[in-house]
């Protein structure tokens, strides 16, 4: 049976109310239009069954727990306000519970930033797409994945993101596929624009293996 996208899978206790009008979401909000533009982020009527898909989150300052993340469900919307994104105050990944504030709910893959979060004190961003072209290119392009059996949002996904990073897989990519999860695909870095051209230039090598093999 095929997973439905966007569902929440943790627990959450979550507060209904406007985060700190002091928190800059410019920057934020500046990639996430770029991801949404380029198709990473967004929502096709062919895909998904018409889910909206991808998700961007921040972290408040190095080293902290918190985080900014886009909300469940803003996937179709090209800009978002205040209102579109929550604040992600605690976060245990392996419990599968987050605790948060904000006019809406965090993303569904909220657990799976906040398990990539607590493995280095340096990331300071972290971005889920959904490229078909990157996924389906995982093995050609030496991608460090998660398996096949092991779907989003899961403390199993919990604990597959910190096998990876143990095993020195991501020094060569700040970014990894998720085989679990038709066409997921997330990218992490010390600053949300090192997070995003990670993505852009894999999808650059993605699209190049796939024109190549027009011109034979």
């Amino acid at each position: 049976m095929k997973e439905q996208e966007g569902v929440i899978k943790y627990r959450l206790s979550h507060m209904q109310q406007p985060i700190d009008p002091a928190l800059s979401l410019t920057e934020i909000n500046a990639w996430r239009t770029v991801l949404f533009r380029l198709g990473l982020i967004g929502r096709c009527a062919d895909r998904y069954d018409n889910i909206g898909f991808g998700n961007i989150s921040q972290r408040l300052e190095p080293g902290s727990s918190q985080f900014i993340i886009s909300g469940t469900q803003t996937g179709h919307i090209e800009f978002l306000k205040s209102k579109h994104y929550c604040l992600v105050t605690e976060a245990e990944p392996k419990r599968n519970w987050l605790q948060s504030s904000g006019l809406c709910q965090p993303s569904s893959e909220s657990l799976t930033h906040a398990s990539v979060y607590t493995q280095d004190p340096a990331i300071q961003a972290v971005i889920h797409v959904h490229s078909p072209e990157i996924w389906r290119h995982t093995k050609s392009l030496d991608l460090p994945h998660t398996s096949a059996d092991i779907a989003y949002g899961t403390v199993e996904m919990t604990v597959a993101v910190e096998q990876l990073f143990r095993s020195n897989s991501l020094r060569q990519a700040s970014l990894f596929t998720m085989l679990g999860h038709e066409d997921g695909v997330i990218a992490f870095g010390s600053t949300l624009q090192a997070a995003a051209l990670e993505l852009i230039k894999q999808l650059s090598l993605a699209l190049g293996i796939e024109q190549q093999a027009n011109y034979e």
